[in-house]
């Protein structure tokens, strides 16, 4: 793969990713053969800031867990109402890493593919 190519990926994607995965994924995406290029361009990754907000304004409703795909979580996060406030909160500091765990998660799916 082009290295101009993954390094522009880096740069517009980074935030979606912990810091420390950033080494690991770009040494992946160049060893990454030309005809998966398309798939991994297409992918829909969170925003974890967004998630953030997600969480603080309907985090009791489970709404940021259904943001990021966790709808099991989600749904039981809603019927318990945010685990009576203390899921909730917890959530307000967790919620960013955790979208940074899906996106990378979904990345290494497209990878595999």
């Amino acid at each position: 793969m082009d290295a101009s190519k993954v390094d522009l990926f880096i740069m517009t994607n980074g935030k979606y990713f912990d810091s420390y995965q950033l080494h690991a994924i770009k040494q992946q995406l160049v060893d990454l053969p030309e005809e998966k290029w398309s798939r991994i361009q297409l992918l829909q990754l969170k925003d974890p800031t967004t998630t953030l907000i997600i969480s603080l304004l309907g985090g009791s409703l489970g709404i940021d867990r259904f943001f990021i795909g966790d709808v099991g979580l989600g749904i039981v996060k809603l019927l318990t109402c945010g685990g009576l406030g203390i899921w909730t909160i917890v959530d307000w500091f967790l919620i960013m890493a955790t979208t940074k765990d899906k996106n990378i998660q979904k990345l290494q799916e497209s990878l595999l593919v």
